[in-house]
């Protein structure tokens, strides 16, 4: 009888113990963290990651400080490229969109998704195309025929990068209307903030992006919505945006906000950042946010994040070979 307490009792010492070193062993950021994104101040996945920042710090869902890090530049491969140097490193995320896939497609940039840890998906936008108030053209009609008669005879602004889910949106738009993508007037920005500025200036004549960008433009009634790429008619200050489709032509392209560490991290630092995402996801705040932003609620955990990347990468190849975009 002894013999068999001291035998429960020394399994249950081990029992504790293996919990307690794995409790030990769980990995939590012990520096400050740094929250890189590839866009200028303003642009879509900016405000992406500030709205991050602003709920993991106020609401303690990170054990660290932690800091907004823009750098902007070459569509994304900077930030990217500054990614890709720090492996294993869990104190660095990076919000990013499919540029990162459509670029390494077109030949723009070698890093791939593959170079990554794919952390969460959070949050879809798709795309849409606005004017200025005073533009002559006043309908999503009006557009097509220019695009019909002449797809040089007008300029689109788009972010971040070319072959960017922004651009492909547009080369649809052009190529269901029976015209050459390639023959389209296509500036990539900084970012997408960058070309509405360029828009209100008069210097571009549409812009393909997010709605959130383009949203406080339109309440100011300085732009308007003219028609967005998805696959039904949205709700909100969208309700009353035809869809492409509706219109018989063919254009759905969205933009989904992803976030991704380095290469390399331990499964204790991707399970680190599954918990903290999915507490962020789960709060009400979070999803107001994205409903003000006119932003869909999607949500994937670091696993499915990478199956996403996947068949996203296959879809897009697919869809700019087509376009003519892929290298």
């Amino acid at each position: 009888m002894q013999r068999a307490i001291v035998f429960v009792l020394f399994s249950f010492y081990c029992v504790l113990s293996s919990s307690v070193a794995f409790a030990a062993s769980a990995w939590k950021p012990d520096q400050r963290i740094e929250m890189v994104v590839g866009v200028s101040a303003g642009a879509g996945s900016d405000i992406t990651v500030r709205e991050m920042h602003k709920l993991l710090t106020e609401k303690k869902l990170i054990d660290a400080n932690a800091s907004v890090v823009n750098k902007p530049g070459g569509g994304g491969t900077i930030a990217l490229t500054y990614l890709s140097q720090q492996p294993g490193n869990g104190h660095i995320v990076m919000v990013t969109s499919p540029t990162m896939l459509t670029n390494h497609i077109t030949g723009r940039a070698s890093l791939n998704y593959t170079d990554v840890t794919p952390l969460a998906q959070a949050g879809t936008e798709y795309v849409v195309f606005s004017l200025r108030t005073e533009s002559p053209i006043k309908t999503a009609k009006d557009l097509a025929e220019r695009l019909k008669a002449d797809p040089a005879s007008l300029s689109f602004a788009v972010g971040n990068s070319t072959g960017s889910h922004n651009h492909i949106a547009t080369a649809q738009v052009t190529k269901a209307l029976g015209g050459d993508p390639k023959r389209l007037k296509v500036i990539a920005f900084g970012g997408s903030a960058e070309g509405v500025t360029a828009l209100l200036g008069g210097h571009i004549d549409v812009a393909a992006s997010p709605p959130s960008v383009m949203l406080p433009h339109v309440k100011a009634g300085r732009a308007r919505f003219l028609a967005v790429a998805s696959d039904r008619r949205l709700s909100g200050e969208l309700a009353t945006v035809p869809t492409w489709k509706e219109l018989g032509i063919n254009a759905v392209a969205s933009n989904w906000r992803s976030v991704i560490g380095p290469k390399g991290l331990s499964e204790e630092q991707v399970r680190y950042w599954d918990g903290v995402f999915s507490k962020m996801v789960a709060l009400p705040e979070w999803k107001q946010g994205l409903e003000a932003k006119l932003v869909e609620y999607t949500y994937y955990n670091a696993h499915d994040t990478r199956k996403l990347m996947e068949s996203e990468y296959a879809a897009l190849h697919a869809t700019l070979s087509e376009l003519g975009l892929a290298k």
